[in-house]
């Protein structure tokens, strides 16, 4: 009997998750933002893809990380998370706790979602203001053919300030 090899199926491939990261860096350029981290995890939370560009402190790969890890662990959006979890400061410290630290309930944490409007992975950015960083992760997920979750950034995410 000769032995079969296989290939394991992800819910998000690497060469989508490279494309989301090549679109969020084309959409920070464009908007003349700071330079940015960003991860892209899959469905299980493991990182597919991730790039750091020239300028962003060390912290940044944890923060962008967290963000994403953060949305999957919850299934929503950070920016969601924080406005749920703002009069909870307690519940904000046992989930940091759960999650060794993985957790960043701040705008950046966005869920990639497929056709049928299922979360396969989620993508997390760091190295602006949130809201900014948020507005990149939304338009790199729907530039490389996916939906997002939001599916539209705050109205007044120029306005936000380090």
């Amino acid at each position: 009997m000769s032995e079969q090899l296989w290939s394991l199926h992800t819910s998000l491939p690497l060469e989508s998750a490279e494309r989301m990261i090549e679109a969020a860096i084309a959409v920070r350029r464009k908007e003349k933002l700071l330079p940015l981290a960003i991860a892209v995890l899959d469905a299980g939370g493991n990182l597919v893809a991730f790039k750091r560009e020239n300028g962003c402190g060390v912290l940044r790969y944890d923060i962008a990380f967290g963000k994403a890890w953060g949305a999957l662990g919850m299934g929503m959006p950070t920016r969601m998370i924080r406005d749920r979890l703002a009069n909870r400061p307690s519940f904000q410290s046992a989930l940091a706790a759960a999650s060794e630290g993985r957790f960043i309930p701040t705008p950046g944490g966005v869920l990639v979602l497929d056709a049928s409007e299922q979360a396969i992975g989620a993508i997390g950015i760091s190295g602006d203001a949130s809201d900014k960083d948020e507005y990149c992760a939304i338009s790199a997920v729907q530039a490389a053919g996916f939906g997002s979750m939001p599916a539209e950034p705050n109205p007044d995410w120029r306005a936000a300030g380090l």
